[in-house]
């Protein structure tokens, strides 16, 4: 799974989502050519995003594409999640890593270049830095740049992931800068059309 951590990063948030159906999203946005599916649920109890993720899993598995749970690492094991993503403020790294098996995927938000570098050595399996342009997904992000994600790549040996209002317009600028992953939430999982969205994204990491 770790050779998967490249090309089109679908993060499903369910309050973006117009109601739609979490599972039915993943589907359109992995035939359109995600490489990779978040479940970021802010909203329900864990107890209630277990039947979701673990159907996504299993979608994901089918597909040979990367599904991750955002935050909780218990939620990831339950749902036998392919890996679990880490922000600044939940478990460190080295704490998850030690809990969960070494095939699951551990990835990391970072805002700077020492936090990425300290994820590195806590054990992490990718970077995502970000916020690097305005989104309203999530009120209390920190801003970076594509400066950024040139002083990580250089400085890191992990995947790179870009992440914060990234879209059609400024894709381009991410990849240049030399993220490996882009993640995008309302970009796909708001457009009318899901699979033609991340289809005309996923396009990007060909050219």
């Amino acid at each position: 799974m770790r050779a998967n951590l490249k090309g089109l990063y679908v993060i499903i948030d369910p309050a973006l989502a117009g109601g739609r159906d979490e599972v039915e999203i993943a589907r359109a946005a992995i035939a359109g050519g995600a490489r990779l599916i978040q479940l970021r649920d802010k909203q329900r109890e864990k107890g209630l995003q277990l039947p979701v993720a673990r159907e996504l899993a299993q979608v994901c598995a089918r597909a040979g594409v990367v599904f991750i749970v955002n935050d909780h690492a218990d939620l990831a094991l339950a749902a036998e999640a392919g890996g679990v993503h880490l922000g600044q403020k939940d478990l460190p790294v080295a704490v998850v890593r030690s809990l969960v098996p070494a095939k699951m995927i551990v990835g990391c938000s970072a805002n700077s270049l020492q936090e990425a570098l300290q994820a590195q050595v806590d054990g992490a399996d990718y970077i995502s830095v970000g916020r690097l342009f305005p989104t309203a997904s999530k009120k209390d992000t920190r801003p970076a740049s594509t400066e950024t994600i040139r002083a990580v790549k250089a400085a890191v040996r992990l995947p790179l992931c870009a992440i914060g209002g990234i879209n059609e317009s400024n894709i381009d600028e991410v990849l240049a800068a030399g993220a490996d992953m882009a993640a995008v939430i309302s970009a796909v999982v708001a457009a009318p059309d899901v699979e033609a969205a991340a289809q005309r994204l996923a396009g990007r990491f060909e050219r």
